[in-house]
């Protein structure tokens, strides 16, 4: 999915996630209900680098569908820019003393786009089908006993045991988003979803746009744009051509090699800012001879990352091991591999391996994967091992990870505040993103233990162990973490680079 989310903001910050809203027995009331903003606006064009592969945020984990449904969904609580969760649809919540309980209080008024009352049912209606349907966030519920909804604004969340990052869970992004049960029903979610946000869709063109309108039905301060356009742009020297020739108006799909030239331009505005997003490799282990972890940590001891991440980032990215970057409180300081064809060898003949020919899953509309891809294949030759290039676009490459049909492949996870989220869901046996395969009981047990733990310097502790066994085990091969890059016209006011990579438009205008 996730796609690819940053550096997390200070190191208060991040050993408070999940429980920045209230501690056990206390409360916290934020009524943020909005006025009514500026009316039209234009229409704003922005160029994202791929085609979402659905609409329906409880199914979807592209990256792009979610650039497209932050501006759609609401959840209860949401990241502000400093990634402390604050009030959304829900205005205050209060955890009991054993913090088993979590009662939230809904802003009153709201309704969907069609207009139709969201009321505390529908939250219901939205956690159990991730729930019961095993949907890509169910891992985010795991200590979750059951959602009830005692009166149309009010839902009591219970819990088989205290969940630290609880808030982080229900609004770190709109994978959890609350959907609306007629359109789920309909099928219409994949393609016109129905949310409560400050836009609205109003049409999908397969292979061309996607077109957003100002939903002024909006409970909070409504939109200055009248629209936004998504126009899905592979080539990111055609969306800077875009971007300079007045076609879009917004971009995150910069040539990345002209990025610093870029950053001094008179024409645009372009920023960046380090991420929490990790890119890495993953070795399928339901597949010989990638089950042997000598034959993983071959590959490990094989690769060159600083020169991995030179050609795919042009600098834009920091080199790690392990997957939580340099600026979080989490960080673990470990990096047992460094590039040595010998050891590599050593290991490969260990395990009795010889002329291995490995199949390397990339995706076009991730032009980094096919850049890293191609360095990889070179470092592997170097002991033996021929790569296999099979460049997919994004919808089908998703189908062929899930159907585990790939000896190897290469992506990011974006957007990731807390340290559950890096780990869970994609190295836990029973992780709804283990695609390749991994079973450790130890890495189970710890990822269980931290997920429930409330004494923050153990929390920390359990993830340095978790990482250290990922790392060992060469679950993932981590690559490096990118800076965030985006750019934007002259004419665009309010727009601002997040960390976590969320595109919100609401508060943004388009100067005349």
């Amino acid at each position: 999915m996730s796609s690819t989310r940053f550096r997390m903001a200070g190191a208060a910050l991040v050993l408070m996630l999940g429980v920045t809203g209230c501690t056990a027995g206390e409360s916290v009331d934020v009524d943020g209900a909005g006025e009514s903003g500026s009316s039209a606006g234009g229409v704003l064009t922005a160029a994202i680098s791929g085609e979402p592969d659905q609409l329906d945020p409880h199914r979807t984990s592209a990256y792009h569908s979610f650039q497209v449904l932050e501006n759609v969904y609401d959840t209860l609580v949401e990241p502000d820019a400093n990634l402390e969760m604050k009030p959304s649809l829900a205005t205050k919540w209060t955890t009991s003393d054993d913090q088993l309980t979590w009662t939230f209080n809904l802003r009153e008024g709201v309704s969907f786009s069609d207009g139709s009352p969201l009321t505390a049912e529908d939250v219901v209606y939205s956690y159990n089908r991730i729930i019961q349907e095993k949907l890509n966030a169910s891992y985010r519920f795991a200590t979750v006993k059951s959602v009830t909804a005692p009166d149309p604004t009010t839902v009591v969340v219970t819990l088989t045991a205290p969940t630290p990052n609880l808030l982080a869970n229900l609004g770190g992004f709109k994978g959890v988003a609350i959907v609306e049960k007629s359109n789920v029903e309909s099928g219409e979610v994949k393609t016109k979803p129905v949310g409560s946000g400050p836009f609205t869709v109003a049409s999908y063109t397969s292979g061309d746009n996607i077109k957003l309108v100002r939903n002024d039905s909006y409970w909070g301060t409504k939109a200055k744009l009248d629209g936004v356009t998504f126009t899905f742009v592979k080539d990111p020297t055609v969306a800077l051509q875009n971007l300079r020739g007045g076609e879009a108006q917004w971009t995150d799909n910069l040539p990345p090699q002209q990025v610093p030239a870029l950053r001094e331009s008179d024409d645009l505005t372009v920023r960046s800012v380090p991420s929490s997003d990790y890119w890495y490799l993953a070795l399928n282990q339901a597949r010989k001879p990638y089950d042997q972890v000598n034959v993983r940590r071959a590959v490990a001891f094989a690769l060159d990352r600083e020169a991995i991440t030179k050609a795919a980032k042009f600098g834009l990215a920091t080199v790690n091991q392990t997957a939580i970057p340099k600026d979080s409180a989490f960080y673990y300081d470990y990096a047992p591999y460094r590039r040595d064809p010998a050891q590599a060898k050593q290991l490969l003949a260990q395990a009795g391996v010889t002329g291995l020919t490995m199949d390397l899953m990339v995706t076009s509309e991730y032009p980094e994967t096919v850049t890293a891809a191609q360095v990889i294949a070179a470092q592997l030759k170097d002991v033996g091992i021929t790569v296999k290039i099979r460049t997919l676009d994004f919808a089908q490459w998703l189908d062929e990870q899930g159907k585990g049909t790939f000896d190897a492949f290469l992506l990011g996870w974006l957007g990731n505040i807390d340290p559950d989220e890096f780990y869970y869901a994609q190295h836990h046996s029973s992780g709804t993103f283990n695609f390749h395969g991994y079973r450790n009981p130890t890495v189970d047990r710890l990822l269980d233990q931290a997920r429930t733990e409330t004494d923050q310097a153990a929390r920390k502790q359990q993830y340095e162990q978790v990482a250290k066994q990922i790392v060992d085990d060469a679950s993932y091969i981590y690559l490096y973490n990118p800076d965030v890059v985006q750019g934007w016209s002259k004419q665009v006011t309010g727009y601002e680079v997040r960390t976590d990579r969320a595109i919100r438009f609401r508060d943004v205008a388009l100067a005349r």
